[in-house]
């Protein structure tokens, strides 16, 4: 894990770019906060319901505080965007917010927290999801508005059009004034040659720009169903009561039969290193490696997980202590794994140069430290230490009704909810030898994909030129 960690699920959250290349959140809160939430959910009971038109319902109870979390979620992201229109989901996710016949624009925001709640949403390569807080009670409120805009959104154009503006400004401020988050998108479209991976969530520049209402209402139509959805509650509700509420707001809405299932290009597999170079303005150098990697539940996913961990757990990590402490060639150094995707996706090894160094230094120190953990086996303390600190986090994010709901979505997005109950006990069997087996099977330098940030000095043609381009 990282210092720096990336969720590189790239999630855009209404208008604000979430989770990009590096969020300054130490490893040991949020990693441990995740591995937490696990056991807690271990022991809260889901109850599941399905409604005759597909869509599906599990409920939390927990009855420790007068507030419930509602979460739906769309089983929808940028890897199901037809070509041409990438970014579609992400703009659909902020004109979901631009109202109804029965609620005009803005009228959900404001008619939550009116109500004493908060709402957001967020767009990813997997999935779409939405969300509230709002006192137990008033529950049915989110029941109501959510099923109304799951088929009566009114995508007028004026309002596309619009909002449309407000994206393409978010991308030229998250991306392409962002030296570090363009490089990353720029490795990930090489790293994955076929796969719709290789896309960014908040989509190409001239993609955004080309996508009218018409647009948004065929996909909005096809991929907004109750067949393609799933909600979690949960909180201090009574399960029995709050069905009866979905039943009647979401019963009544017809499953689409425009739903079909995309056919995913299947990435081949890869012969030979990739390499990128990125000439951009930018104080120090800037190297980034992936290699692709299984996603949850396969077997090495536990393995890869305490890999990144021994890579990348803090200032004592191996990745740390090498490249900052001991040879001073970089002033962060991080490596990050996430399973949880519907597709095989990445491991990532990442570097900043410390001023003066070259870029070529803080490369060869990464790819020697990675060389390091296939040829010599981690000690078993390392190992253990690893799992004895996501066993110690237990105790965060035991009462956050949103975290319980959220991790088992992110679960039954990739397979099942009920994966996760099944996790601990994959990262406890982790052994040294399974993790130099993993580091040995997967980063091999020929199937690697190497991006270097090299800083450049602007100067008022390259301004110019720049200015043409927006």
């Amino acid at each position: 894990m990282s210092i720096a960690y990336r969720m590189h699920t790239e999630s855009v959250q209404k208008g604000v770019y979430m989770a990009t290349r590096r969020m300054k959140i130490a490893i040991g809160i949020l990693c441990f906060v995740f591995m937490s939430t696990m056991v807690c959910f271990a022991v809260e009971r889901v109850q599941e319901f399905e409604l005759p038109n597909g869509l599906k319902v599990f409920m939390i109870e927990d009855h420790k505080a007068p507030l419930a979390t509602f979460q739906i979620w769309y089983r929808v992201g940028s890897i199901d965007e037809p070509a041409g229109k990438t970014g579609i989901s992400h703009l659909l996710e902020h004109m979901m917010f631009k109202g109804t016949p029965k609620y005009g624009s803005k009228a959900f925001s404001n008619i939550i927290q009116r109500n004493g709640g908060s709402d957001n949403a967020f767009t990813t390569k997997d999935y779409t999801m939405y969300f509230q807080t709002i006192a137990s009670d008033r529950i049915g409120i989110s029941i109501e508005l959510e099923a109304d805009r799951m088929r009566n959104l009114l995508l007028d154009p004026q309002e596309t059009i619009s909002e449309r503006a407000v994206v393409m400004e978010e991308r030229r401020m998250r991306y392409d004034n962002d030296p570090q988050n363009l490089l990353f998108e720029d490795l990930t479209a090489i790293a994955f040659k076929a796969h719709p991976y290789r896309n960014p969530v908040i989509g190409w520049m001239s993609d955004i720009e080309r996508i009218d209402h018409e647009d948004l209402a065929v996909y909005y139509h096809e991929h907004y169903a109750p067949n393609n959805a799933f909600i979690f509650i949960a909180g201090d509700i009574n399960s029995q009561k709050v069905m009866e509420q979905i039943s009647a707001a979401f019963g009544p809405i017809a499953a689409s039969s425009k739903k079909s299932a995309k056919t995913i290009t299947e990435e081949p597999p890869q012969n030979g290193q990739r390499r990128l170079i990125l000439k951009k303005e930018a104080e120090l150098p800037y190297i980034i490696i992936t290699y692709p990697v299984p996603n949850l539940p396969h077997d090495d996913s536990y393995a890869l997980e305490v890999l990144a961990g021994i890579l990348s757990g803090g200032q004592s990590s191996r990745l740390y202590r090498s490249l900052v402490y001991d040879q001073r060639v970089a002033i962060e150094a991080s490596a990050d794994y996430s399973g949880l995707h519907r597709f095989p996706f990445l491991f990532v090894v990442d570097a900043v140069a410390a001023p003066g160094k070259d870029s070529s230094a803080v490369e060869g120190a990464l790819f020697a430290e990675i060389e390091r953990i296939k040829r010599e086996r981690p000690s078993l303390r390392e190992v253990e230490k690893v799992k004895n600190r996501i066993e110690s986090a237990f105790i965060f994010a035991q009462d956050s009704n949103y975290s319980k709901a959220l991790y088992r979505g992110m679960f039954e997005v990739v397979g099942s909810w009920r994966l996760l109950d099944h996790y601990l006990d994959g990262i406890r069997k982790v052994t040294p030898e399974m993790v130099q087996q993993a580091a040995q099977k997967y980063l091999l330098i020929d199937r690697s994909s190497v991006g270097i940030l090299v800083p450049t000095k602007q100067t008022p043609e390259r301004v110019q030129q720049e200015k043409l381009h927006k």
